[in-house]
């Protein structure tokens, strides 16, 4: 019984802990401050992360970007999104699930490749270039028209952006996306399918609708679910996966 209780005071201190580091961060960066002119007056402009599509237009090219969300939203959580372009091309393609309109929440294009989102410059999970990029591109197109819920939307558990980059990953193991801790919705899955691969593609996960679960991946390591909020191990390279902050090591998601 002591070690229960043990177990269940170490995982809400480190809640505690991370949560208090993701708002000490946010507060450094700007990020809970008000903008007189709201979401639409916030930077969205190139973070000068991607190459240069004209320069490398004889090159391929795939990336993954997440950035904190707006707001408040952004100490607990970020969004992902994905850009590609073939051998020969000029103009990237952006991938992305949005929360706001009706209909489709996939949308195609609707920011810059590599622009800041809303305020938050991006962070690079994913680099993959030359001939395994652009053996890769169809088959990230093959699990966009597969995503499951295409018209739903839920901030929480999911589905939402993080689940439509989560589906990619699972359907595209040699993209070896790593998804950070804090990437809420990441581990959401149908009920009817609770046990299966996890983002990375490679591995196992069980999880019940994203809420609660446990991942043992071949980019996440050890990693555990409750409420949304991911605890674990991460091995390549060696790290602590943490709510909010999304990690604690070498190659974690930070605002910068």
């Amino acid at each position: 019984m002591l070690s229960v209780k043990l177990i269940i005071l170490t995982f809400l201190g480190v809640i505690a802990l991370s949560l208090a580091a993701s708002l000490a961060q946010a507060t450094r960066h700007g990020d809970l401050r008000s903008d007189p002119g709201g979401w639409a007056t916030t930077r969205r402009d190139s973070a000068g992360l991607a190459p240069d599509p004209v320069s490398h237009a004889s090159e391929a090219v795939v990336q993954v970007y997440a950035a904190p969300t707006y707001g408040w939203k952004g100490v607990i959580a970020v969004h992902p999104w994905i850009i590609f372009k073939r051998t020969g091309e000029t103009r990237y393609t952006r991938y992305e699930v949005l929360s706001w309109g009706s209909g489709d929440k996939v949308r195609r294009n609707r920011n810059l490749p590599d622009g800041y989102w809303y305020g938050s410059r991006p962070h690079l999970l994913v680099d993959h270039r030359g001939a395994d990029a652009q053996l890769l591109i169809p088959q990230i197109e093959a699990a966009i028209r597969s995503y499951p819920w295409p018209a739903t939307y839920r901030a929480w558990p999911g589905p939402n952006s993080n689940t439509f980059l989560a589906h990619i990953g699972r359907e595209v193991p040699a993209l070896k996306l790593d998804m950070p801790a804090n990437a809420l919705g990441k581990d959401y899955r149908s009920l009817l399918h609770p046990v299966g691969l996890p983002p990375s593609g490679r591995g196992l996960q069980l999880s019940l609708l994203g809420v609660a679960g446990v991942t043992l991946g071949a980019e996440e390591g050890i990693e555990v679910n409750l409420l949304g909020l991911n605890l674990g191990v991460d091995f390549t390279p060696l790290r602590l996966r943490l709510p909010f902050i999304g990690g604690l090591g070498r190659d974690n998601l930070q605002k910068e």
